[in-house]
């Protein structure tokens, strides 16, 4: 019975050696292949556009999402259902202090503190979100794919501007605005297009043999 077990044992500890738990994986988000699209409404009407990322990776841990950082360049602000002088106007009011203050604040982050699977591809996020120096937190659903060498994520939710410091024309603080009021939340759609960073290489092993051999070659130079 001992020298079962003992077998057992030994055969359990090789097939341990064998085993590689996933490698964790970090993806580099391609900019030039992903959006950010934002729509704010009013009482009588709604605008939209892009701002563009700056930069952007999701890690996982080989099979999960473990995290993720991604920067926006809100000096790429832009409107796209309007052009003219009217846009003009209004592209400078949205980057003014009454909304994102972009001369102070260029740039927005987003980091996933948490990313919890629901079913297959499906997950919720939570994330600290920065706008404006001013960081808050929020929850998303999102739908990430991957395989060894690419990933792609798509999300779409709302912000409540009014965390940030954004209060114009906004009805939880001003009454009697009337068809001037403008929506509290304002809505996101995010589409992420990354490819796995490569892999760093090895590490040379200087073994004991090929000290020998360089200590034999300074010897017989000198």
């Amino acid at each position: 019975m001992k020298k079962v077990f003992l077998f057992v044992s030994c055969a359990a500890l090789f097939l341990m050696s064998f085993t590689t738990s996933p490698k964790p994986t970090v993806y580099n988000m391609d900019a030039t292949k992903s959006t950010f699209k934002w729509t704010g409404k009013k009482v009588t009407g709604s605008h939209w556009g892009y701002v563009k990322f700056s930069s952007g990776q999701l890690t996982t841990d080989g099979n999960n999402i473990t995290g993720g950082t991604f920067t926006v360049d809100m000096t790429s602000l832009d409107i796209q259902d309007i052009k003219g002088e009217y846009a003009g106007k209004l592209l400078g009011h949205l980057k003014s202090d009454d909304f994102f203050s972009v001369e102070k604040h260029a740039a927005s982050t987003l980091v996933i503190k948490k990313a919890t699977v629901k079913q297959g591809t499906n997950y919720d996020i939570v994330a600290d979100l920065t706008i404006k120096g001013i960081t808050s937190e929020v929850t998303f659903p999102a739908i990430i794919t991957k395989d060894a060498t690419t990933l792609t994520a798509q999300a779409a939710f709302k912000i409540n501007r009014t965390k940030y410091d954004i209060k114009y024309r906004s009805g939880s603080f001003f009454s009697d605005l009337g068809d001037k009021a403008i929506s509290d939340d304002f809505e996101v759609e995010v589409n992420i297009a990354a490819i796995a960073a490569a892999p760093a290489p090895a590490a040379k092993k200087v073994t004991k043999k090929s000290n020998i051999k360089k200590k034999a070659a300074a010897t017989s130079s000198k």
